[in-house]
């Protein structure tokens, strides 16, 4: 999977000593977002997922939906094309039931089927607003005004300094208590931005939707990697 997928999924220099300690502040807001994610049953984001190569001087941008049931561990993740001509175009598919996990990528009409990874090590989408939880020091920064809305502030910095990335932004509704956008700060220089532009709770879903039905999609090939 590309790099730009997998920075999406971890959503996830040298870290200065502002962030020797977890921030009070920081704290309270993060909970309050979490809280009033895990109080929903299954919620659906559309976003942006923007890349940005420093020294290049080159942004790619790609549009997606999730759809998430954390508390059972079930996920469907649709990205589309990031080419301009084919916004619309379905490029990869990444969903879990909880146990097992697929990953559909189109253009290949294959799907690879895999055990989902609850070691931690890798970033379950189901996760996305509960990020900071574990393996991270946060700070509050202080808030932004975007468009007329009040927005707070925080930064992430990996506890592993082995990670790729030193550094993720998040940008918090101070009203809604929800989270707006992700940027993370690779140490290659790239930088990767995760926008919600829509999020919608408690959304009635198929059960199927966290499956990968191959009889649905006939000339797919599944390859099974448990």
């Amino acid at each position: 999977m590309k790099k730009s997928i997998l920075y999406f999924l971890l959503f996830i220099g040298t870290i200065t000593n502002v962030f020797a300690q977890k921030d009070a502040e920081a704290k309270v807001i993060l909970n309050a977002m979490s809280a009033k994610y895990h109080a929903y049953d299954i919620v659906k984001s559309t976003f942006t997922f923007g890349v940005e190569d420093i020294q290049a001087h080159t942004t790619t941008s790609q549009n997606g939906v999730l759809i998430v049931q954390a508390k059972t561990n079930k996920y469907h993740l649709t990205l589309y094309s990031s080419e301009l001509d084919n916004k619309s175009a379905i490029e990869q598919e990444i969903i879990s039931d909880g146990k097992n996990q697929w990953t559909y990528t189109h253009k290949d009409k294959e799907v690879q089927l895999s055990v989902v990874d609850n070691t931690g090590e890798s970033f379950n989408p189901a996760q996305m607003f509960t990020l900071y939880e574990k393996g991270y020091k946060y700070i509050y920064t202080g808030n932004q005004t975007i468009n007329g809305k009040v927005y707070q502030i925080v930064d992430l910095t990996p506890e592993d300094d082995k990670k790729e990335f030193f550094k993720v932004r998040l940008t918090i509704d101070k009203l809604k208590k929800q989270l707006y956008s992700a940027l993370i700060f690779d140490k290659s220089g790239m930088r990767f931005t995760y926008t919600i532009t829509n999020f919608t709770p408690d959304v009635k879903v198929s059960e199927t939707t966290f499956t990968f039905d191959k009889k649905s999609n006939p000339g797919v090939e599944v390859v099974d990697l448990r």
